[in-house]
């Protein structure tokens, strides 16, 4: 009897073997055949599996799937995507420390896509969400003037796009990024309905006549068009900005809720389906691997993943040449994220110092206090994944 236990116990497990070794394979031939990749993170050395890294998660108002296909007019519509004005701009843009202990929780900090800091590539002071879109027309012009043109020119621009948000990103907080991830707006649309939508909680109803959002106060459920627009409307809000990130961070909150409870993570059929997505609207670096990084999150404690904000100044400063920005303190900035993001010793980006140059953002005279610069400390913009906050 007990031999047929063991034997029947054997066959199980190598048969539970094959399934996760089969799946892997299948993940990864997926990954490798459809994915779209970038040159813009070039790390001086690959992440090993289990390694700390810190990765660039991108949003981008793009009305175009990863390869540069328009998207059809009717999923357009139904994103309330408004014209498409070529801007490209990146409407969040977050940094994701995972660390190697996974007993140890991630940490995410959203910069406000609208904060008003020098774009690398001395291209000016301002705001950090036109840097991809910057970097893109000025490739575009030069291209063009090579004869380059179609779906090259575009690939081309978006690299160099993608290259200048990274690095101004890195001069900002003086971190190194290991990775880079960009989402467009019909792949976080798919995204949500993949899940089975997504748990949020609004203080008072909101609605919004550009963005399409129309929910009454309290939690519930959202997915499609309404997790769109619930996390990019901006107007109505006080805060502006800085209250859209507070959308954004309670979406991330409840997103990580999901993945742990519905067994997205490891649920074949649901994995399947989320693969899917990411090669149609989601773009890597070449060296992020796929599912040595499903492998990594499972293992973390994602109920405890942290969402920070930069520390801001003034949310309404005039600025010479892009309206109304948020005021940023370069050196707080980098104060905050190297403390809040390095848990084990991190080598700060060469040559990133900040500029003492006539371009450089003026000290912030914040409107409250300033994020401390110690991340152990309170926070009032702090939020945590082991729930879902109800937000403005």
């Amino acid at each position: 009897m007990l031999r047929t236990v063991v034997r029947t116990a054997v066959a199980l497990v190598s048969a539970g073997t094959l399934v996760a070794t089969g799946l892997a394979w299948t993940l990864q031939h997926r990954v490798q055949a459809a994915l779209v990749t970038s040159e813009a993170v070039t790390p001086a050395a690959p992440i090993a599996p289990g390694e700390a890294f810190t990765a660039l998660l991108v949003g981008l108002d793009a009305r175009t799937d990863a390869a540069g296909n328009p998207l059809p007019q009717p999923l357009l519509d139904a994103m309330h995507a408004g014209p498409d004005e070529g801007q490209l701009h990146t409407d969040t843009i977050m940094l994701l420390h995972v660390p190697a202990d996974p007993g140890q929780p991630p940490v995410a900090l959203s910069i406000p896509r609208d904060s008003f800091v020098p774009i690398a590539g001395d291209r000016g002071t301002h705001k950090i969400n036109s840097a991809y879109g910057r970097g893109v027309r000025e490739a575009q012009q030069e291209l063009g003037a090579q004869g380059i043109t179609g779906p090259e020119l575009d690939r081309r621009a978006r690299e160099v796009g993608r290259s200048v948000l990274v690095q101004t990103v890195q001069n900002l907080t003086g971190l190194t990024i290991d990775h880079f991830a960009e989402i467009n707006l019909a792949g976080f649309l798919e995204l949500t309905d993949a899940l089975g939508g997504v748990p949020v909680c609004l203080k008072e109803p909101a609605r919004d006549s550009y963005s399409g959002l129309d929910l009454p106060a309290g939690p519930q459920t959202v997915s499609g068009p309404t997790a769109l627009a619930f996390v990019r409307q901006r107007h109505g809000l006080e805060g502006g900005d800085l209250d859209r990130i507070g959308r954004q961070q309670a979406f991330i909150a409840g997103l990580t809720r999901q993945l742990r409870t519905t067994g997205a993570l490891t649920d074949p059929d649901r994995l399947n389906q989320l693969v899917g997505i990411v090669t149609r609207y989601v773009v890597l670096d070449r060296g992020w691997d796929v599912p040595q990084f499903v492998a990594q999150l499972r293992s973390l404690q994602l109920d405890r993943l942290t969402l920070h904000t930069i520390p801001t100044g003034r949310p309404d400063l005039e600025t010479p040449v892009d309206g109304v920005a948020v005021q940023i303190d370069r050196l707080a900035v980098r104060e905050f994220a190297m403390a809040l993001m390095s848990d084990e010793a991190r080598t700060p980006v060469a040559g990133t110092q900040p500029s003492t140059s006539a371009t450089s953002t003026p000290a912030p005279t914040p409107t409250s206090a300033p994020a401390p610069a110690d991340p152990s400390a309170p926070s009032s913009r702090v939020i945590t994944a082991d729930n879902v906050p109800c937000v403005s």
